[in-house]
């Protein structure tokens, strides 16, 4: 069944995309669009062609369902269909609605004219995804807009209002009212005043000083594109618009350039990332129409660094919050430092004088558990102890009302049992934020075994409302994020054992591309809490591992930033890290302590053993349930860890590896006499995806490829 509607209107065929949300170009629609050309080319009455969108969009581009399938590669390929809209024999006129982007505005490119109604958002995005427009769009948008324009937008990937090209060649008129009824009137204007069939590709493009444009964009694009590849190969692509002897060469070379970006790691790491976000979303178990409850109102425990972050995010979306403390003094430091927290988004720009006032008179700040009572959520930030816990939710559950969803932000602590302390363990969810709460976009969504589908439906909808990314967690110690973290830091404190000082370590994983190591990153979340955790861990297990060196630096008081010092020194009003001589000599005492001669340990050496432990800590992860795809783990690492984008997380990275040679790795680490080789062993989902040649996105694509149960 074809995804373009035909219709005729007197003497013009309109047809229009229809592949919802946004008519992406799907394998079907491009047949159709080709089909409904056809068919107005062979009918004598039909005197020129409209082609719309359905809904809200013209289209967004290529179909993100065909992604990786044999239908995107099949004929009629985009190309096809444009080439068919130029070798039209009678005017095709694009009537362009809400949005058009990528293969989109190159379809709309290739018609012999263009009408758009006001605030159409215009964009080529393909560079967000590691490629360049592949269907023509490097060669005719600057024959339209001008080269500065197309390559700003090109290079950038933004979009940008219809409005700004109002008077260029990209519209030919803009429409005010129905598009379609706009574009009948423009298209017997066309035929009666015989416009005849204008082609973007036969346009002269030009620059006045043109090398001297291309070389500033490339330094420019040079110091902003980093370690992708795609910026500079779109600058190449418009180059070659001006350069070519004419508008085909200039083509072909476009498509050299996509097809030297579609395989590089860096844009598979982009892609993998975009579905990643999208998948992310969807719960096997969790039928899409799931009913969920209303949040109107909210309250959050503990007004202290997070609970405080936590309650902006409810202001900043417009929803009433309120925020309890035990002690006014407490209650009013908090309440400051959210103002603080608005006052310098208002020097900054970012934030309305009227805005701050208005989403402080959204904080409701109170000492009684009974002012949350008509509360929609409320959600606990309170110290990271279950007593305390159990303190706090037995009252949530006098108190609150039915319905009322009572949600924890522990990181690690077990949230089933949490649920236990409640007659309403349906009702009981983790979200647990990242610090800053205000800031961080991820949002690990803990489902324990009792969460209600509406619950977990309901938390995943409010995420978005709060500008959150939401990624569902099971019940373990640390969910997701932390429990493997854990592994990641247990490892560099090895390595710091065997002769890697901490300076060395971060250097080596920055220089990979992590936002942080793991000893600045200790520095900045605070080492208590970390030394906290361990210390419930020591009592649960005498047996567990301990970190001698973490320890001995917390038993000094050195917190990190907080404090002035951690595993590095810092100055006041300054957070650059500086080597302390002090915790070298912990670590050289240490070692000696311990029996260990000190050696010289490569950055490669360090990156594989700290990445290679948040590999298998995943891997296990996965065995167990904990999340639901090797592509929620990457996204928890993207998102909330400083892992960079370009590898594409630890699970997408250890694929590109190849399964085979992290697992050989990894058995040559158990062999390291101070590394545990009960860790190190292969989860048995590596050794098996080693063994069969498979990848974790291999098994992410099964379990998608499965119905989805009711």
């Amino acid at each position: 069944m074809s995804a373009a509607r035909y219709k005729l209107h007197g003497d013009v065929a309109v047809i229009t995309l229809d592949n919802p949300p946004v008519n992406g170009l799907g394998m079907e629609l491009r047949a159709g669009i080709v089909a409904g050309l056809e068919k107005a080319g062979s009918d004598a009455k039909v005197k020129a062609i409209v082609i719309t969108g359905s809904g809200k969009a013209f289209s967004g581009g290529a179909d993100i369902k065909e992604f990786n399938t044999p239908k995107m590669l099949a004929e009629p390929s985009l190309h096809s269909v444009i080439r068919a809209i130029e070798a039209s024999n009678k005017p095709v006129i694009a009537a362009i609605n809400g949005t058009v982007m990528g293969g989109g505005l190159e379809l709309a490119l290739g018609c012999h004219f263009r009408v758009a109604v006001s605030g159409v958002q215009v964009a080529l995005p393909e560079v967000k995804i590691g490629l360049l427009p592949g269907a023509g769009g490097t060669q005719r948008l600057p024959r339209v807009i001008g080269v500065e324009h197309a390559l700003n937008m090109i290079v950038s990937g933004a979009a940008v209002p219809s409005d700004m090209f109002k008077g260029s060649k990209l519209f030919d008129e803009m429409i005010s009212g129905d598009v379609v009824a706009g574009a009948l009137a423009f298209a017997k204007k066309v035929v009666s005043e015989k416009r005849g069939l204008p082609l973007v590709r036969n346009l002269k493009v030009s620059h006045p000083n043109a090398e001297g444009f291309f070389m500033v964009a490339k330094n420019t694009v040079t110091a902003m594109a980093g370690p992708f590849p795609a910026p500079l190969k779109c600058i190449e692509a418009v180059k070659a618009a001006i350069t070519s002897k004419n508008f085909d060469e200039g083509l072909a070379r476009e498509r050299d350039l996509f097809s030297e970006l579609i395989n590089t790691p860096e844009g598979k790491a982009l892609r993998h990332a975009f579905f990643g976000e999208r998948a992310a979303s969807k719960i096997p178990d969790v039928p899409e129409g799931q009913k969920t409850r209303t949040i109107k109102s909210a309250a959050v425990i503990g007004a202290g660094t997070m609970g405080g972050g936590i309650a902006m995010n409810f202001a900043n979306a417009g929803i009433p919050v309120s925020v309890l403390e035990m002690k006014q003094e407490a209650l009013d430091k908090g309440l400051s430092i959210i103002r603080k927290n608005y006052e310098s988004s208002v020097k900054k720009g970012k934030l309305k004088p009227e805005a701050l006032e208005q989403r402080m008179a959204l904080l409701k700040p109170t000492l009684k558990y009974e002012d949350l009572k008509d509360a929609d959520i409320v959600i606990e930030a309170v110290f990271e102890d279950m007593a305390v816990k159990k303190t706090v939710f037995e009252t949530l559950d006098k108190v609150m009302k039915k319905g009322a969803i009572l949600a924890s932000n522990t990181s690690t602590l077990d949230l089933d049992k949490i649920a236990t302390f409640t007659k309403r363990p349906a009702d009981v969810i983790g979200l647990h934020f990242f610090s800053p709460a205000n800031v961080m976009r991820l949002l690990e969504v803990v489902r324990g075994k009792k969460t209600g589908k509406d619950v977990l439906a309901t938390a995943m909808q409010l995420a978005k409302t709060i500008k959150k990314f939401p990624v569902v967690a099971g019940v373990c110690d640390g969910f997701i994020g932390n429990r493997m973290i854990h592994e990641y830091g247990r490892e560099s404190q090895v390595l710091m054992m065997e002769g890697a000082l901490p300076q060395q370590v971060d250097k080596a994983l920055e220089k990979w591309g992590m936002a942080m190591g793991p000893f600045r990153m200790g520095d900045l979340a605070g080492l208590d809490v970390g030394w906290y955790i361990r210390k419930r861990h020591y009592a649960e297990d005498p047996k567990a591992p301990r970190a001698a060196v973490a320890d001995k630096v917390c038993e000094l008081g050195r917190y990190g930033q907080k404090t002035g010092k951690g595993w590095y020194s810092y100055k006041p009003g300054d957070r650059t890290a500086y080597p302390d001589p002090e915790v070298e000599k912990i670590i050289l005492e240490a070692s000696a302590a311990a029996g260990i001669a000190r050696r010289k340990i490569s950055d490669e050496e360090i990156v594989e053993r700290l990445v290679f432990a948040l590999v298998n800590e995943g891997a296990r992860i996965l065995e167990e349930g904990i999340a639901l795809r090797a592509s929620d783990i990457d996204m928890v690492y993207l998102n909330g860890y400083g892992f960079p984008l370009h590898r594409g997380g630890p699970m997408h990275y250890a694929d590109q590896v190849g399964l085979y040679n992290v697992a050989r790795s990894m058995r040559r680490f158990a062999a390291n006499k101070l590394s545990d080789p009960k860790f190190w062993k292969p989860a048995k989902l590596v050794e098996k995806l080693a063994a069969e040649g498979s990848t974790f996105a291999a098994i992410d694509a099964a379990k998608a490829a499965k119905p989805k149960r009711k």
